[in-house]
């Protein structure tokens, strides 16, 4: 199957909620080597379910684009990934890593992390029934205690895995604490494939010094990218730059989604605009707006006014 080719060296982690098709689009638009779909259920997929199904939809202009998969049935898991395979994506990436009590109680996800043989298993399962390359992502263990990437990475690798991310936390920190890029850098110097690190990239200044001294081939940037799609290219927005990008995000979502996009785009505008000034009225008037029209005047009247909302 080979190494998958990216394009570039920071990469936009996989967000629930966040990263859809169109924030995918800008993200890439902006500099972003490699993109995610949501997490999705390979049961969900196997079943047919639409809400599933359509997390998998993606559009020419993502690629080079990674189908995130869940699952803890190598079986299933095999035939969800050669399902999306006919879809055209670069890669199929295997969930190891959420968190998340609803994915990772039942055993998929973080769960895999206690369960290494399971794990290869799956990676075996799926790298064996599709031609494209497959990756993981992982967390460095369960919890403290079970800090066991070492012993992970190994069956990963001989399960025909191409591709790693590490998120340099347990399970049990989820979002807490730091992440241990230490431990990331062992991985890196450890693996026969390359590894992508993931955990507190807060800017671009970040994704360079962790790529400086990680040995990692790449780092994934999350919630930092929220609002902020700049941070793959380095470049500093003005204003008038962040008005007109949030204009296109906003017809993006309505292409995407018809008019419920403007409220599904909501928590994106939270996070857009800040530390101008009027900033924090501007954000409470766009996330009460009920349409596209009426956001889009918002912006513009902010925009206008010298990026001010005039006072009633």
């Amino acid at each position: 199957m080979g190494t998958p080719d990216i394009a570039g060296r920071l990469v936009l982690a996989p967000m629930a909620g966040f990263t859809d098709s169109p924030y995918r689009r800008i993200a890439r638009r902006h500099g972003a080597a490699l993109v995610y779909t949501e997490l999705v259920s390979a049961e969900g997929i196997v079943r047919g379910n639409r809400k599933t199904l359509d997390l998998t939809r993606f559009s020419p202009e993502e690629k080079p684009i990674a189908i995130q998969l869940f699952g803890k049935d190598p079986a299933v898991m095999a035939e969800a990934a050669r399902r999306v395979e006919s879809l055209g994506p670069n890669l199929i990436d295997i969930n190891m890593g959420c968190s998340a009590p609803r994915v990772c109680s039942g055993g998929s996800g973080a769960g895999l992390l206690q369960n290494p043989p399971l794990a290869g298993a799956i990676a075996a399962a799926v790298a064996g029934a599709v031609r494209i390359p497959v990756s993981a992502k992982i967390r460095i263990g369960w919890d403290g205690s079970s800090r066991n990437y070492r012993e992970l990475l190994p069956r990963l690798e001989e399960a025909g895995i191409s591709l790693m991310a590490v998120h340099g936390r347990t399970r049990a920190q989820k979002y807490t604490g730091q992440a241990d890029w230490e431990a990331i850098a062992e991985i890196a110097s450890l693996s026969r494939v390359p590894v992508i690190g993931n955990g507190d990239i807060r800017s671009h200044a970040d994704a360079l010094e962790r790529l400086r001294t990680s040995g990692c081939a790449a780092v994934m940037v999350g919630r930092a990218a929220i609002g902020n799609p700049w941070i793959f290219s380095g470049a500093e927005p003005s204003v008038f730059d962040l008005a007109e990008e949030v204009r296109t995000h906003l017809r993006l979502m309505r292409d995407f989604y018809g008019e419920r996009g403007i409220i599904l785009m909501r928590k994106h505008l939270a996070r857009y605009f800040h530390g101008f000034r009027h900033a924090a009225r501007l954000r409470g008037e766009l996330v009460r707006a009920a349409s596209f029209e009426e956001a889009v005047s918002l912006i513009d009247r902010y925009e206008g006014g010298g990026f001010e909302i005039p006072e009633d």
